[in-house]
């Protein structure tokens, strides 16, 4: 398990009425409608948060491997997140799927930011083992 020596910033939410209900952050950036997946509810729900998140970390983690490897990353750089909620052996589960899309970056080179930006990005991290992930070139 990886042990963080040095905090950078702490997220901080309050939620209330589970997927029926609310989430706001402290500092009022986040203030969203809650809805579980499917129904007729206006709000989003966590799926759609974590697949937002995720791919938003997944990109600047590709930005650093970019830099690194002294890559412009194009502007139209994109990941189209799926991440699924089921139901198996043990109960409620999630996995999901990455479609990085990397516009005129040789396929190579597209392969190798993905695969170090899946090494270093903390969702990446957090989801490796713990539940089925694919990620691709599209």
């Amino acid at each position: 398990m990886s042990k963080i020596d040095k905090v950078l910033y702490t997220g901080k939410t309050r939620t209330t009425g589970g997927r029926e209900g609310g989430a706001r952050s402290d500092d009022g950036r986040l203030d969203i409608t809650l809805s579980p997946p499917g129904s007729a509810g206006t709000g989003t729900n966590p799926e759609q948060l974590f697949a937002a998140g995720w791919s938003a970390c997944f990109i600047g983690a590709m930005g650093l491997a970019a830099r690194e490897r002294r890559v412009v990353l194009p502007a139209d750089t994109a990941v189209d997140a799926e991440v699924d909620l089921g139901t198996g052996a043990d109960g409620y589960a999630l996995q999901a799927r990455l479609a990085v899309s990397l516009p005129g970056v040789p396929r190579e080179v597209a392969e190798g930011l993905i695969e170090s930006a899946h090494q270093r990005c903390p969702y990446s991290k957090m989801s490796r083992g713990n539940i089925d992930v694919t990620i691709t070139l599209a």
